[in-house]
């Protein structure tokens, strides 16, 4: 569904377009799910509202529902240039480490952390 098509090996077009021959309202949720896409890639959210209507008459209506729930939340990460990515970046860093702590990181794990990284 969100991979391009022309990223896809031969095998997986032809499975792709079998299955969307046989199941028609998928193309549409592939597009509305690809329009979702470029909205964010390109910043814009003024067709939000137009999209969650389009959105909630099709296959991906429960994503729809929660876009729609918190639509400023959405906005906001349309349009702000602010990222949590680096908190996220920390929190799976101190997960790592914790893991490693109580003794459950597998052997290769520890040895793929240098000593004395921290």
């Amino acid at each position: 569904m969100i991979i391009g098509r022309d990223l896809l090996t031969k095998a997986e077009t032809v499975t792709v377009a079998a299955i969307e021959a046989g199941v028609p309202p998928l193309v549409e949720a592939r597009e509305i799910i690809a329009e979702f896409h470029l909205m964010i890639r390109h910043k814009t959210e003024a067709d939000l509202m137009t999209w969650i209507e389009r959105a909630r008459a099709s296959l991906v209506a429960s994503f729809a529902s929660g876009v729609a729930r918190d639509e400023a939340a959405v906005r906001a990460a349309i349009t702000l240039p602010w990222s949590n990515g680096q908190t996220e970046g920390q929190i799976t860093r101190l997960k790592l480490v914790r893991r490693q702590m109580y003794g459950r990181g597998k052997l290769g794990l520890r040895q793929a952390r240098p000593i004395g990284a921290e």
